[in-house]
């Protein structure tokens, strides 16, 4: 196999950690064929979600070609391979935030079905999927990039603040704040009786 490209998907998933294969992947590079399989749908469909079907195929795709260019910075001592990854395609996706507000904007003008009622965080994986209130997909779209990075890592991805740490490169408090900071905006943004966070307030 040519060793600037990824492998193809192919093979069922095979043992040892991502960690294991990762290492593997530098002596015998097919072998990263391996994380290319366990984690291929959810990154593609993170993508979707911020950016469309039509960009999430390229994104995915890129992100795994870099990811197997810079297999050997990984650093082994995190097991999983999810919140490398994660960061990766959300740098990507960074690369195209005019094209996520434009997203966004345009579900904001887009009729939709009452938002049922939840914690916050579901309601923006709901609305980046396109099928929540024309209200929180305008209030995504105000957001800081970074606040909107980290609410979405933890609303789409579900990583921990840990891991988000470590997709964004950022410690774990900083994290907090970004989304304690996010929250607070999509509050001001939908009034303190909007029922997703009347919902969020009787769970915090």
């Amino acid at each position: 196999m040519a060793h600037d490209r990824p492998p193809e998907r192919g093979a069922p998933p095979g043992p040892g950690s991502d960690a294991e294969v990762i290492a593997r992947s530098r002596r015998e590079p097919d072998a990263f064929a391996e994380i290319f399989h366990r984690h291929f749908a959810e990154i593609h469909r993170y993508a979707a979600r911020r950016l469309g079907s039509d960009a999430a195929d390229d994104i995915a795709a890129e992100t795994f070609l870099i990811a197997f260019r810079k297999r050997g910075r990984f650093d082994p001592g995190r097991g999983t391979a999810r919140p490398w990854l994660y960061g990766i395609v959300t740098r990507l996706v960074g690369t195209h935030r005019r094209a996520e507000g434009r997203r966004y904007r345009a579900l904001a003008r887009t009729p939709a079905e009452n938002v049922q009622d939840g914690h916050e965080d579901r309601v923006a994986a709901r609305v980046t999927a396109g099928d929540a209130g024309a209200d929180i997909a305008d209030a995504l779209a105000r957001l800081p990039r970074g606040e909107r990075d980290v609410l979405l890592l933890v609303a789409l991805a579900d990583l921990s603040y840990e891991e988000v740490g470590q997709a964004l490169g950022l410690k774990t408090g900083t994290v907090a704040s970004r989304l304690h900071r996010a929250r607070r905006r999509l509050r001001e943004a939908l009034g303190a009786d909007h029922p997703a966070l009347i919902a969020e307030e009787a769970t915090a």
